[in-house]
């Protein structure tokens, strides 16, 4: 990742405050990736906004994506990578995420927003991973891109990650996710090591386990299925600063 990405954590932190970003490492096969997470539940009275968090970075990375600040989203993302911190491309897309009302379960919905186009990206939904396990496996298995008579649950409903505090199931346009939210670190490296994470990133990891030993993270990954054969198509790990 660029040297860029320091200041740009430091101008995050400066305009809103810290432990208020949600960070993500995404891991997309070949090449790492950032995207930054933004909470504000207080909806359209919120402190955090599209256009708070992008006036603060413009500096670093400027975007001129224009958005309406009196939708009650609660939530909203935006992606970096080497080329948009090197200046290389610009910044033409944030992530918008809003309620889902008459959902039985948690549960939200993500736009892609453009300069000329708000476009429908994700459907979210959140399990309490003890008490609702079986209707987490049910959501996943409800989908065009899973076949229940082939694909043996525990190969995307991992038995090593469901020990957390949530399992998010999100349907996306071209596959399918799931999310293991409340992760030790020891699950961590599970996670790193099964999706063939950068060896080096690994060992780093197992280096300071015993410093990151209180934290817990949120891991996840895109998948999809052709019968019997699961392939991953891109992951990512979550923590906050």
């Amino acid at each position: 990742m660029s040297t860029h990405a320091f200041e740009l954590v430091d101008t995050i932190r400066r305009s809103i405050g810290p432990h208020r970003t949600v960070w993500g490492t995404k891991w997309l096969g070949d090449r790492l990736a950032w995207e930054f997470y933004f909470y504000d539940y207080e909806r359209r009275e919120r402190e955090v906004s599209i256009s708070r968090v992008l006036e603060a970075i413009r500096p670093i990375v400027p975007c001129e994506v224009p958005v309406n600040e009196r939708l009650p989203y609660f939530m909203f993302s935006l992606d970096f990578d080497h080329d948009l911190m090197e200046g290389v491309k610009a910044m033409d897309m944030a992530h918008m995420y809003v309620g889902n009302p008459g959902s039985i379960v948690s549960s939200g919905i993500a736009y892609a927003l453009t300069a000329d186009s708000t476009t429908l990206e994700n459907f979210y939904f959140f399990f309490d991973a003890s008490r609702q396990l079986q209707e987490a496996s049910e959501k996943i298995y409800c989908s065009a891109f899973v076949d229940a008579s082939k694909m043996e649950l525990d190969r995307i409903l991992i038995p090593e990650l469901r020990d957390c505090h949530t399992i998010c199931v999100a349907n996306k346009r071209n596959n399918d996710t799931v999310y293991f939210s409340g992760v030790n670190v020891d699950q961590l490296l599970f996670f790193l090591t099964l999706l063939e994470y950068p060896r080096d990133l690994v060992a780093f990891v197992e280096q300071h386990r015993a410093n990151l030993d209180h934290l817990l993270f949120d891991v996840g990954f895109d998948y999809i299925t052709h019968g019997s054969n699961l392939t991953f198509i891109k992951s990512g790990y979550y923590g906050v600063f």
